[in-house]
């Protein structure tokens, strides 16, 4: 049989976790929900120790996504991937900054290659990010594939403005928390 269509979720407890109605003013808040979304995934372990947030005009959330890869056997199910597809389907639009307004993602470790691209085309004109991709590799030993030497320049370039770093310290503890687990390395 030819599969004809892809079904991916969120875990149920995404819906309790996260205050829609909440404005997330500042970077530090912005990227502190991308962090707990994390954290969250990893104690309830649905998916990987990885959560992202997209964010519109004055802070308020557009969606969410945590990593499913394992849960849904998709390796796209990111959580960058999965912010940015619920994100374009809830907005009706392949690229979220084309209806005028600026819209930020918050993750809370560096993307990897995969969601580099994807960040590229998705529409954002800001990327907030917790941990480093050599965090993520170091701590997890997972393969975040390659990137460009100058990313961050790229993404400039492309109109996107970076900011690295943010509550870096916490993000790795998400991370170190998930190794300790014994969670899937993929």
């Amino acid at each position: 049989m030819l599969y004809a269509q892809v079904h991916l979720t969120l875990p149920s407890w995404v819906h309790d976790a996260v205050d829609t109605g909440r404005t997330y003013a500042s970077d530090d808040e912005q990227i502190a929900l991308a962090i707990d979304l994390a954290r969250r995934n990893v104690e309830a372990a649905s998916g990987g120790p990885f959560g992202a947030v997209v964010f519109g005009p004055e802070g308020r959330i557009v969606s969410v996504g945590v990593n499913r890869v394992m849960p849904t056997s998709c390796s796209v199910a990111h959580a960058e991937t999965m912010a940015f597809m619920l994100a374009q389907q809830r907005m009706q639009t392949p690229r979220l900054n084309a209806l005028g307004a600026p819209y930020t993602l918050a993750t809370s470790a560096q993307p990897c290659c995969q969601c580099f691209g994807a960040a590229v085309w998705a529409g954002i004109d800001r990327l907030l990010i917790g941990a480093r991709a050599e965090d993520v590799e170091a701590l997890t030993e997972f393969d975040e594939g390659p990137l460009p030497a100058d990313w961050p320049e790229e993404l400039q370039r492309r109109g996107i403005e970076v900011v690295r770093d943010l509550r870096r310290d916490e993000a790795r503890a998400v991370l170190q928390a998930y190794a300790a687990t014994g969670g899937a390395r993929y």
